[in-house]
Order: structure tokens, then sequence, then C-alpha cells
């Protein structure tokens, strides 16, 4: 016997869904309960308890995809996790956009396997790609269905297969100009480390772009180097500061027409072309892209007047040494991603600090001249020191209305601290 009940997405698209879902906006999830209760005397417990849960996850996805899109969106708990934000995904669809596929006259098709809730699939439709959209779970699809359709109206072609990424096979048809996977990374008990142990493997998602010939793979920013392939690029990719993923790219064709030089000039140069075995390191809003050089380690030498922090996407991508020859400058110590230097320079690759203090690991001291100086609001910041910053802040008992920064690191391999304020 078939089960003739309404899908959760269904039933929120009913004109009460909507009106329930516009109630919700802006709800206390603290007073979910009570909230709860009311509701049910008026509309269907299961209609109420998808509309809880729906109104939820977009107050969650606000961060990734902005009150307009995550409020005309609708999400699954592990779709959340697991979406990429917009900015990102913009930029990752511009990247495709530069390679230059498909032929004149026709959109180049790209697949997207494992699309979740579709925030790829909206972005590379929007860039005017036609998009085959792949998930194995059916109230994904039907999700990922309608928010593409919302969110992209205007895209030349948008499909929402349902099957199994590791099987799946177009019926008929072209092949795809290129490949986009993004493996599920998290499991029932949470975030998943080894590529191998991802949903499909690393190791099948490679296997599969290479078949395709063009694309990319998202993978976790703490990826080993060595686990890079020779054949792809690595690009991490940092917005507003904090670091979001990797992706890995192939480009069998090398038909990339990337107008960036992507040579870490702090110009607005963008990533340009992929370039198997490059590593790169894109800092978003901005869209600027560090690539490495294959530079040596930075010299170790004394601090100077000014401290950078490198952003982590620099980090991560190993450029630390690239962001370093730009400033001049050099580390603090071999194992600490801090550099150091004599003048300020400007660079969106790493915040500038000066330097007012060097003292050696010693928190009474630190805490006597907080108080001398009248610090009341104390930024910590920690390299290669086992101090928490919320436990320093506690034993500080800070006064004043003065602020700084304190970084706990190690120079020439002693603890030590530095005081200063950003430049």
């Amino acid at each position: 016997m078939t089960d003739r009940t309404p899908s959760p997405l269904t039933q929120l698209l009913s004109e009460e869904g909507q009106a329930l879902l516009a109630a919700l906006r802006d709800h206390d999830p603290a007073r979910e309960l009570t909230l709860a209760t009311r509701l049910r005397r008026d509309h269907p417990t299961e209609l109420v308890t998808a509309a809880l849960a729906q109104a939820r996850l977009r107050q969650r996805a606000v961060a990734k995809f902005g009150e307009r899109d995550a409020y005309r969106m609708y999400f699954t708990p592990h779709g959340v996790e697991q979406a990429t934000r917009t900015s990102v995904a913009a930029h990752r669809a511009g990247r495709f956009r530069d390679i230059g596929l498909g032929d004149a006259g026709r959109p180049a098709r790209i697949t997207d396997l494992c699309c979740g809730v579709g925030g790829d699939a909206i972005e590379l439709a929007r860039a005017g790609f036609a998009v085959t959209a792949v998930d194995r779970d059916p109230a994904t699809c039907e999700i990922a269905a309608h928010n593409v359709r919302t969110l992209a109206p205007d895209a030349p072609s948008a499909t929402v297969v349902c099957a199994d990424v590791m099987t799946y096979a177009p019926a008929s048809g072209p092949a795809p100009d290129a490949l986009f996977v993004d493996p599920a990374r998290r499991g029932g008990r949470g975030r998943i480390f080894d590529p191998e142990a991802y949903s499909p493997p690393l190791s099948w998602a490679i296997e599969a772009v290479r078949a395709v010939g063009v694309g990319g793979i998202k993978i976790a920013p703490g990826i080993p180097h060595e686990l890079v392939p020779d054949d792809f690029e690595a690009e991490w990719i940092s917005d507003g500061g904090d670091v979001k993923e990797a992706v890995l790219w192939h480009d069998a064709t090398g038909s990339g027409r990337g107008t960036g030089s992507g040579g870490g000039t702090g110009g607005g140069s963008g990533p340009g072309a992929i370039t198997p075995g490059a590593r790169r390191a894109t800092l978003l809003p901005a869209g600027l892209t560090l690539t490495g050089r294959g530079l040596p380690d930075p010299r170790v030498r004394k601090v100077g007047r000014y401290l950078y922090e490198p952003d982590g996407a620099v980090i991560r991508a190993h450029l630390v040494a690239e962001a370093a020859d730009e400033l001049d400058g050099g580390l603090i110590d071999e194992t600490i991603a801090y550099i150091t230097a004599d003048e300020l320079r400007p660079t969106p690759y790493a915040t500038a600090y000066e330097i007012t203090d060097e003292l050696p690991f010693n928190l009474k001291q630190l805490k006597a001249l907080l108080r001398e100086r009248g610090i009341g609001i104390l930024t910590v910041k920690k390299r290669g020191s086992p101090v928490e910053p919320e436990e320093l802040r506690r034993k500080m008992k800070l006064q004043g209305r003065k602020s700084a920064t304190v970084f706990l690191t190690r120079v020439a391999g002693a603890p030590t601290m530095l005081l200063g304020d950003p430049a």
C-alpha cells in the first residue's frame, strides 16, 4: 500500500505552512516548547513540528546564505552543516567559468555530485551552467530541486536526480563538461577526518574527476598536503578571515583561461587557470589569491616593531614563506606561523600588530603591566602555548578602559608574551 502522507516540504509549501513559517521567522528557540503548545491548538501537530524545525534551520542558515536567500530556501539538519556558503560557492562557480568549458552557442554542463540542499548547484546555475545535481536522499533531493528553482529561475537548465553518486550514470544525453564532488564529511559521530572515510571516499572522487577530465572536489581544509595528487591544484579558501574549506582542482584539457596571475602581489589578482601541483590561498570577499612559488622556509629573526598574523588560508596552504617575502620579514620561531618585520607594509594576507613589549612568559608580570596601563579589554591570541585565552583573562582580573592584544607564543624556542595593538 502506498503511503500518501504529504512530505514535510509539501506540507510547508501549503498556504497554512507558509503562514506558520512567516510567523516563526524571528521566534526565540528558547521559548519553543510554549510556542509549540500554543500552535498545536490551531494547526496539525506534524505541520507545527516541521515548521519549527525549518524555522530553526533557516536561522542557522542565514550565516551562510544571507537573509534574502536563507528565508526562501528549505533545509535538512545535515544540509545546513554541509552546505557551502554563498560567497564560496560563487567563487567556485567563477573558477569553473574561467576554465572556458563547453562550445560556443551552448551552456557548459556541470554535474554536481552529493549536491545536498543545492547551495553549489544554485551558484553554478546562476553562473550560466547547465547543472545536473545528484544526491541519494529523496527528501534532500526534493528540497534541492525547490531551492534551485526558486533561487536560480533563469538558469539554462537545472535538474536534480535522486541516485547513489557512486553508481550514477546519465541514462542518455551528452556527458558533462566538468564534475563537482562534495563528499559527506560528517557521520553519526560527527566530523570525519579520514578522507577515505568520506562518502564517497576521496580516492573515488579523484578518479571520477579524472575520468571526466575537468572538475573540483570540496574537502576539509585540514587535509594533509601529501594526499593532494600531483595532477591536481589545491586551493584553501577563507571568508572574512575564517578558513571555510579547501578544493582540489583538475583540468586535464589545459584549457583554463583565467585572467588573474595569482602571484600574491596584493593587487587584486584572481586565481587564474588551474595549475597542476599548485597551492593557493584565496581570501574572500576580496577574491585575492596568493600562490606558492616554492620559496624556502623564512629565516628566524628577533621580534621587530611589527608582528603579522597570516590569514588561516595562507597557513593551511603552507604559504607563510610567500607572505613573509612580501613583507621582507622573518619568523619569530621556526615552528610558529607569526611573521615579524621592522616596517609596516599593507598586505591582505596577514593582519599587522605593533608590538610594544616582549616579555618572558610570566602571568604575574603580565597582570601587573596590564593594571599599570589601565587595560580592561584584552584580546588573547596564542600559537604554541597551552594557556587558554579565557583562563588567562580570568586570572588577569582586568580593570580599565584601554585595550590591548597579547600573543602567547614562542620566540626562538622560549615561551614568550608579546603585547601590542592592531597597526
